[in-house]
């Protein structure tokens, strides 16, 4: 015996046009675009352009843009694994092949790598930002927001590093 109410459809709301075509309610953009190669010879890397948009409450920021080099993807997803309980998605390979010497071509400054691996590191921080145990990390804050990363921190989760630098601090002066 089923009572046919267990498994009724709820009645849809009605809109209004300008509920259809409003804001979300909650939403959160990351795009990685403008790719720009720096230095010469040897010296030589490429930065990406992050551009957050949210009204997430966990943001301290609505919006904002920073500029991030391959390296700090790695930072990112190195933290990520050591402090949170999530499973960290790869990111797109390091391109070993191409930056052996003597190619024929740019290597990893070729136009068409440089988008491949944007097109890489925009799914791979989409992923990590969208999951809710991943925003709490300061980690993911800093990375998004802040204009230089102090890799020499020890981020941990939002609303905890404070307390428990003081903490630090009072127990070394007592050592």
């Amino acid at each position: 015996m089923t009572d046919d109410r267990m498994t009724q459809r709820l009645a849809p709301k009605d809109q209004t046009l300008q509920e259809a075509y409003d804001v979300p309610a909650n939403f959160l953009e990351i795009d990685v675009c403008n790719p720009e190669t720096h230095g010469i010879a040897n010296k030589r890397y490429t930065d990406y352009e992050i551009r957050l948009k949210t009204n997430l409450p966990i943001f301290r920021v609505q919006e904002c843009s920073v500029r991030r080099r391959y390296s700090d993807f790695e930072w990112l997803r190195s933290e990520l694994e050591k402090e949170s309980k999530i499973i960290v998605p790869a990111l797109p390979g390091k391109a070993i092949k191409r930056l052996l010497p003597f190619r024929g071509d740019d290597g990893i400054f070729e136009e068409d790598f440089i988008e491949e691996r944007r097109q890489g590191i925009e799914g791979f921080v989409n992923k990590i930002a969208g999951h809710p145990l991943a925003q709490n990390e300061k980690c993911l804050h800093m990375f998004l927001t802040e204009p230089m990363i102090d890799k020499t921190t020890f981020p941990g989760k939002l609303g905890h590093i404070d307390i428990l630098g003081v903490i630090l601090i009072v127990n070394m002066r007592h050592l």
